[in-house]
């Protein structure tokens, strides 16, 4: 996972600790998993229907919740367990699973989840570089009234998904900071007034970054290049969050990418543009924190992003 490391001053300023003569103060934050909303599996029953990856993590719970009670004494980890997992915990509707350690990539482990009426339901835990399983709704009847229901529920929130979308991308055709965070994903930087500010350049086995912050106009924008250092996995932005350090108020603002998804090796721009206002709290001035979320919910970049004006 990477962190981007970012903080900015307008002018000199005195920063505990740290004493800067130019107009750039960068802090080295940590950077936590941000695990995915639960997601919901409709086991097919039969000799020749397909076992369900589960994807852990090391020292991260990932929990299995039936639409029936299990059988505890059933229900069991098979073949080879013993030092990567702590002991199942099954009881009622619940299955808990807890790596001791994260799995290398392409480990795999079978998990036996028996229901009280004798039903079995296998598993395969496995790991992936993005995803990270927190609950897991397991429905063995894709019929059953429960099911239904989930099914009709993630049907209802994915349409509403897709009319805020809608209304978002109505609402940008006219965005002065939507137009702007297209001239800075396209380089047309001198047609704008915001000047660049930073740069940062950093990278791990997956991913390559390199970030520039913009201001003016009351403006502040972030541009970040990305190249997919993956060689079998495409890369794909699932969401950017801006939110108040003090509080976690949400704060508005511009996104444009391009590509929409990097294939392996390929690079691709990230453009943001927020308006300084959303710096400016009941309190006074605050400190805001720009995430990035790839597909999977794997949180992949963290800022933190300061106004400050000396005297």
């Amino acid at each position: 996972m990477m962190t981007f490391p970012i903080g900015w001053t307008r002018k000199v300023a005195l920063v505990v600790l740290l004493v800067v003569s130019t107009s750039t103060v960068a802090q080295q934050l940590p950077c936590l998993v941000e695990l995915p909303r639960p997601r919901s599996i409709y086991v097919s029953k039969g000799a020749k229907a397909e076992v369900p990856e589960l994807f852990v993590a090391g020292e991260v719970v990932t929990t299995l919740r039936l639409d029936s009670p299990c059988d505890p004494s059933r229900t069991k980890l098979l073949g080879g367990w013993e030092g990567h997992f702590e002991p199942v915990l099954a009881g009622g509707k619940s299955v808990v699973i807890v790596p001791l350690r994260n799995l290398a990539l392409g480990d795999r482990f079978q998990l036996l989840v028996t229901l009280a009426d004798g039903t079995e339901l296998p598993f395969t835990l496995t790991a992936s570089k993005s995803f990270v399983d927190r609950q897991v709704n397991v429905f063995p009847e894709p019929e059953s009234p429960e099911a239904l229901r989930s099914a009709l529920e993630e049907s209802r929130q994915e349409n509403r998904t897709l009319r805020e979308e809608n209304l978002r991308r109505e609402k940008e055709e006219i965005s002065t900071n939507h137009a702007l965070a297209t001239l800075l994903l396209t380089g047309k930087t001198l047609m704008t007034l915001l000047k660049e500010n930073q740069k940062w350049s950093l990278g791990d086995e997956a991913l390559k970054a390199t970030t520039l912050i913009y201001e003016g106009d009351g403006r502040t924008g972030v541009l970040i290049h990305v190249t997919n250092l993956d060689p079998k996995r495409p890369w794909k932005l699932q969401e950017v969050r801006l939110s108040t350090f003090t509080a976690g108020e949400p704060r508005p603002f511009a996104l444009r990418m391009s590509p929409a998804e990097l294939p392996p090796g390929k690079t691709g721009r990230i453009a943001i543009v927020m308006d300084d206002s959303s710096f400016k709290t009941p309190e006074g001035g605050d400190k805001l924190i720009l995430e990035l979320f790839r597909d999977g919910g794997l949180r992949q970049g963290y800022f933190l992003l300061e106004k400050r004006l000396t005297r």
